[in-house]
């Protein structure tokens, strides 16, 4: 835990990085979603798993998802709770409003792993994001026999208010109108992942604003980046500070806050929860 001095310094360079940035890149975890109270164990998850937890033991939501369900029916029903209140439910805090606050009359840009959805819920401009590992709001063949991917919300809603005993409608399954197979969760797990038009065209609108900021005043804002996939967001944004001498990267992660020496300069890690962080610069 860092002392109080030494915050409140971090937090002031970290307020005037914001103000001088010309550009600002932001990089979301998984961290940031749970500082917006959306945790996926505890409280929350026997709130809504109790009966899944009962039955198979499940005890969180990310290893519910890969349980081996005996029918697509029961297959459903605990994706689709899982979905609703994780996509289509807003999270309990407002982090991410609190974030776009800060950050919405900048030249800003924000690169995430979250599947979530909760940056345009909080007001970020579409045209901005680029959701690397998917949308819960997605389904995809589970073949794939084609790259398209459909928006679910209104079948998801079905199955949430249709369930009973763990089990959905029959009628509510989802298949592929190409092929007949299942759908499943535009999730990147596997190499099954389908990247659609519009993952491809956010990649290429991600790609211009590095291109555009490369030696600009650019602050490269990390929040919640773990340790899972630091090849997308975490080492590019290294890598981009170290090449960029105006460039400034800053870290907000509680318990996991670090960088390279050779960009130490040019650092500000905080290690500290990002609402705290948040309301200190606002």
């Amino acid at each position: 835990m860092q002392s109080t001095n030494e915050y409140f310094a971090q937090t002031e360079q970290l307020k005037k990085a914001l103000n001088n940035a010309d550009a600002v890149l932001i990089g979301a975890g998984a961290g940031l979603s749970s500082a917006a109270g959306l945790t996926y164990s505890g409280e929350r998850f026997f709130r809504y798993f109790a009966d899944f937890h009962a039955k198979y033991g499940i005890s969180d939501m990310y290893s519910g998802g890969f349980y081996p369900y005996q029918t697509l029916e029961e297959y459903w029903a605990w994706w689709s709770r899982h979905i609703y209140y994780n996509r289509y439910v807003d999270p309990p805090k407002p982090v991410y409003n609190e974030l776009y606050e800060i950050i919405k009359d900048k030249e800003y840009f924000v690169l995430t792993t979250n599947v979530d959805h909760c940056f345009q819920k909080a007001g970020f401009d579409k045209q901005r994001l680029f959701y690397t590992q998917g949308d819960y709001g997605l389904f995809q063949c589970s073949v794939p026999c084609h790259n398209q991917t459909y928006d679910n919300e209104n079948l998801i809603r079905r199955m949430v208010a249709e369930q009973k005993d763990m089990k959905i409608p029959k009628e509510l399954i989802p298949y592929c109108p190409v092929c007949g197979k299942p759908m499943t969760v535009n999730l990147r797990s596997d190499n099954t992942f389908v990247q659609d038009k519009g993952w491809y065209s956010a990649c290429e609108r991600y790609e211009k604003f590095v291109e555009r900021h490369k030696n600009d005043r650019t602050l490269f804002l990390e929040l919640g980046v773990g340790g899972n996939t630091p090849v997308i967001i975490k080492y590019p944004f290294w890598r981009l500070t170290k090449h960029n001498p105006k460039a400034i990267y800053a870290c907000i992660n509680y318990g996991e806050t670090f960088c390279p020496p050779q960009i130490e300069k040019q650092s500000i890690c905080i290690d500290q929860d990002i609402e705290t962080v948040l309301k200190s610069i606002t």
